[in-house]
C-alpha cells in the first residue's frame, strides 16, 4: 500500500472519529446556529465481572473484576465493545495463573479490557493502540493496580513494531478490530509480522456488522489458517461452512454470543 493510500486511510479514520463524537458537525457553519454536542459517553467508570476458572457447580465461582474508564472523546476505541467482553470472558475461564510466565500482546486495545484480564491471569501484557488512546489505557492500568504487569504502548498497524514491545509474544489478542476497511491490509500485515513463532497463540474476536468484513478474511486467508479447538487438522474452507470452521468451540458461552453475530477465532500462520 502506498504512502498516499495510508494518508487517505488515516484521514478517513480521523473523519470517522470526529463524526462519532459529533454526528452533526457537517451541518455546522456557525456555533451560534448549531452548538457543539458533547460525546455520548464521557469519562465514566464501569465495573465488569467475569467468572474465573472452569465452571464448577460444586463451588461458588471465583470472579475477576475490572474497573474500566470509558470515554468517547478520543473516538470509538474509548468504549467497551461486545467482542472485547466475549474475549475477556473466554480468557478468564482459563483461571488465575494460567498466563504466568507468558508474554501477551493485545492489538487495538482501546480501553485495554482484554489485556487487563490477561494481566490479572498472570501474563506480562502489553496493551496497544493509536496515540489518542494511550491515556485511557494508562488510566485503566492504574485504577486496576496492574502497572506491575501491564504496559500501554502506541502501535500503529502497518508500521514497524516498536522496540519497546517484545516479540514474538506467546499470546496475541484482538477484539473488535474489524470495522475500518482501509485498515484491513494493515492489520493483516501487523499480525503476520508479529507471528514469527509457530507456538504463538492468536485469539481473534469480532462482531459481524457489514458485508465488507468478508474482504478482511480474504486478506487474512493469504497469511493465516483457522483451527477448531480440539481439531487435529484444518478442513478445507471449500468443504466446510466458513463461519463454523473458524470459530473456537471450547467456549461454554459460544451459543449465547453467536446469536449476536460474534465469533471467537483461533488463528495459525501458514
Amino acid at each position: 500500500m502506498s504512502t498516499h493510500d495510508l494518508d487517505i486511510g488515516r484521514q478517513m479514520e480521523r473523519e470517522e472519529q470526529l463524526d462519532f463524537q459529533d454526528p452533526l458537525r457537517h451541518l455546522r457553519e456557525d456555533d451560534e446556529i448549531l452548538p457543539p454536542q458533547p460525546p455520548s459517553v464521557q469519562n465514566q467508570t464501569v465495573k465488569l465481572s467475569f467468572p474465573c476458572g472452569p465452571a464448577d457447580s460444586s463451588r461458588a465461582e471465583d470472579q475477576i473484576e475490572i474497573f474500566l474508564n470509558v470515554d468517547a472523546s478520543p473516538g470509538c476505541g474509548g468504549l467497551a465493545w461486545p467482542a472485547g467482553e466475549v474475549l475477556a470472558s473466554y480468557l478468564a475461564r482459563r483461571g488465575r495463573g494460567s498466563l504466568a510466565g507468558k508474554t501477551v500482546l493485545e492489538l487495538g486495545s482501546g480501553t485495554g479490557l482484554v489485556g487487563l484480564v490477561a494481566g490479572l491471569l498472570g501474563g506480562k501484557t502489553w496493551i496497544t493502540d493509536q496515540l489518542p488512546l494511550l491515556e485511557i489505557m494508562k488510566t485503566n492500568i492504574n485504577i486496576n493496580k496492574l502497572a506491575c504487569c501491564v504496559e500501554a504502548a502506541e502501535l500503529n498497524w502497518g508500521e514497524p513494531i516498536p522496540d519497546s514491545i517484545p516479540w514474538p509474544p506467546d499470546l496475541i489478542l484482538a477484539a473488535d478490530c474489524v470495522y475500518f476497511e482501509p485498515a484491513f491490509p494493515l492489520l493483516v500485515e501487523t499480525l503476520s509480522e508479529l507471528v514469527s513463532d509457530p507456538r504463538t497463540e492468536v485469539l481473534f474476536c469480532y462482531k459481524k456488522r457489514r458485508k465488507a468484513d468478508k474482504r478482511f478474511f480474504t486478506l487474512l486467508r493469504k497469511k493465516f489458517t483457522w483451527e477448531e479447538a480440539g481439531s487435529s487438522s484444518t478442513p478445507s474452507l471449500s468443504r466446510r461452512n466458513f463461519d463454523s470452521h473458524i470459530q473456537v468451540l471450547d467456549d461454554p458461552n459460544r451459543e449465547v454470543y453467536t446469536k449476536e453475530a460474534i465469533s471467537l477465532l483461533r488463528l495459525s500462520k501458514k
